[in-house]
């Protein structure tokens, strides 16, 4: 089959794929939770301005109680780390560190924050440590453990530990994908018995611990499917290096609840029809990947962790969840500064406030608090930067939308506030609710 057939056959399959809809009942309940409290929101902007993040300590505080009671009811053994990358804000570490939790950062920069929270235990994380990372790391060996990510990491804690003086305590990552791009993290699950001899001529390096981590997990698959992996890893691993291990970091990647909502264009077969023939603005349809309840991941995952660690391992288990714990914990609230036609304005705030073109693709229901309506209208939403893809949205809920009209984007705390750029206009100031 020619290479053209091959890509006609895919976008042909592509074309049949179908994303289920996203009802409209479910949007106006979750616009009518934010219709709500307009008058609160509303009051933020008189007193603060715009553009702004809004932090709800609340919701905050409660999803990290909810996820550490869930999986806490599943395992016996269970220690549960914030991960900052999600929303690095000084506020949030300190919340949920003031909550229990303790924080994994991935930069010396995230793990200088962490330090000045209330966190007693901090695990440090991610690929390309540098050496003055390494011994900030080694300087606070009471409260951080170090997650290794390759042989050569092992041999430059080593050397920081010795200067330091004293052993510091680490674990190494695995990878979950040996053949792409994950391949950046961690070292293969068959390098793990030559990874645990090497750390027997490290006396500086206290090796008691794995981590694997998955991302954008909709449901626990990905997780359940390397735990057992591991398990036979585990297996055949001698007992004495068995017997080493005292946790087993599983990660994050936990979806919440309500699903990824994408507008028409952003689905399989929507991106196919956008390439061959692109539209200006999507249709009114929403659609949604649906993920599953965090009580399901914790079933699933606890008794994939009994099954095939526990009965292997004495350790306990650590997580790593930061969008599930962070996503509705922030909103942002804009101004419209100028109403250029009917079904087109621009906001006083720019998407440089989320830091990529997010509302491309993804849709999150705008919101018009002055003039509160169920009602969606078609109408261009965008920002006040010089790009054309400085877009907030392409409908809004309200009965109009008029100069002075305060605008939410709700539960934009997730991989939005950590990613923000100093790109042509002032970033927004976080105010809490």
């Amino acid at each position: 089959m020619s290479d053209a057939n091959v890509l006609l056959t895919a976008a042909a399959r592509r074309l049949r794929t179908t994303t289920p809809d996203l009802p409209a009942t479910e949007i106006e309940r979750f616009v009518r939770r934010f219709l709500d409290r307009a008058d609160a929101f509303l009051a933020i902007t008189r007193r603060h301005g715009s553009p702004l993040y809004v932090l709800e300590e609340r919701v905050l505080r409660d999803r990290t109680a909810r996820f550490t009671r869930t999986f806490q009811a599943e395992l016996p053994a269970v220690a549960v780390y914030y991960a900052m990358k999600s929303n690095n804000h000084p506020a949030v570490a300190r919340i949920v560190a003031e909550s229990g939790l303790g924080l994994d950062v991935s930069s010396g920069r995230e793990l200088a924050v962490a330090l000045d929270c209330p966190a007693h235990h901090i695990v440090f994380s991610g690929p390309g440590k540098t050496d003055d990372e390494l011994r900030l790391a080694a300087a606070h060996r009471d409260r951080v453990t170090v997650l290794m990510d390759s042989f050569g990491e092992l041999e430059r804690l080593e050397r920081a530990a010795a200067d330091a003086g004293e052993p510091v305590r680490a674990g190494v990552r695995l990878t979950t994908d040996e053949g792409g791009l994950w391949r950046k993290f961690g070292i293969p699950l068959s390098d793990l018995p030559r990874f645990a001899k090497a750390t027997e001529q490290c006396p500086h390096v206290r090796w008691g611990g794995l981590q694997f981590h998955t991302s954008w997990s909709m449901d626990p698959t990905a997780q359940t499917g390397f735990i057992a992996r591991l398990g036979a890893a585990l297996e055949a691993l001698a007992t004495e290096r068995r017997e080493r291990i005292e946790f087993i970091d599983i990660g994050g990647g936990y979806w919440p609840a309500k699903g990824e909502w994408l507008h028409a264009t952003a689905t399989p077969a929507g991106l196919v029809r956008q390439a061959v023939a692109p539209v200006q603005r999507p249709s009114g349809s929403h659609h949604r990947c649906p993920s599953t309840p965090i009580e399901e991941f914790a079933r699933e995952i606890g008794a994939a962790v009994r099954e095939h660690l526990l009965s292997r391992v004495d350790c306990c288990l650590w997580m790593e969840p930061g969008r599930w714990i962070c996503n509705d914990a922030m909103h942002i609230l804009l101004t419209v500064i100028d109403r250029k036609g009917d079904d087109i304005v621009i906001t006083d705030g720019g998407t440089n406030a989320v830091g990529w073109e997010r509302f491309e693709n993804d849709y999150f229901p705008v919101i018009n608090l002055t003039r509160p309506a169920l009602t969606e209208r078609p109408c261009y939403v965008l920002g006040s930067l010089c790009t054309p893809h400085d877009v907030w949205g392409y409908f809004y809920h309200g009965q109009d939308i008029r100069p002075g009209d305060v605008l939410l984007i709700p539960t934009q705390g997730a991989y939005t506030y950590s990613l923000r750029q100093e790109f042509i206009k002032p970033l927004p100031k976080t105010v809490a609710l």
